[in-house]
């Protein structure tokens, strides 16, 4: 059946967001008890390294719960190629592949309807900090800004 679909192009998940209540106690808790290392986007702070993955935090998205409750985000080759891939294998796209500021990003249901996210794109400038070129070379916290954008337009 896969020669028949094209390939879906996943890489490697990228971003993983958490719903806080508190942004401020939150980023003390993920630099002081667990020394993350920062993840900027020019000077801006948009989450934390986890190896290559970055965790952002959320603090008007949704009540944090013992639950899990993290929004997942995978780098991919080509978004556009991706969305046509999942929807050659009758899967449903919850979100149609959109360009924030470079960033093409979108979505799709799993078989529990989970929403999972997939995101390729254009370059960054972390003026010094670590960053990234793409959304799908290393980590890149313009991945977490066009996810945030993303999440901030769909819940």
């Amino acid at each position: 059946m896969s020669e028949l679909l094209p390939p879906l192009g996943l890489r490697q998940v990228k971003v993983i967001a958490l719903a806080v209540q508190d942004l401020d106690r939150a980023n003390r808790f993920y630099e002081e008890m667990l020394e993350l290392t920062p993840a900027y986007e020019g000077d801006e702070l948009v989450g934390w390294w986890l190896g290559s993955v970055i965790m952002m935090l959320k603090p008007d998205w949704q009540t944090p719960t013992a639950v899990p409750n993290p929004r997942i985000t995978l780098g991919v080759d080509d978004a556009l190629a991706t969305q046509e891939a999942l929807q050659a294998r009758e899967i449903v796209i919850a979100d149609a592949v959109s360009d924030y500021g470079g960033y093409y990003v979108g979505s799709f249901l799993d078989s529990e309807g989970n929403k999972l996210w997939f995101c390729s794109g254009a370059t960054s400038s972390g003026l010094g900090k670590r960053s990234a070129n793409s959304c799908t070379a290393s980590p890149s916290a313009a991945t977490f800004k066009a996810a945030r954008n993303m999440s901030l337009m769909s819940g």
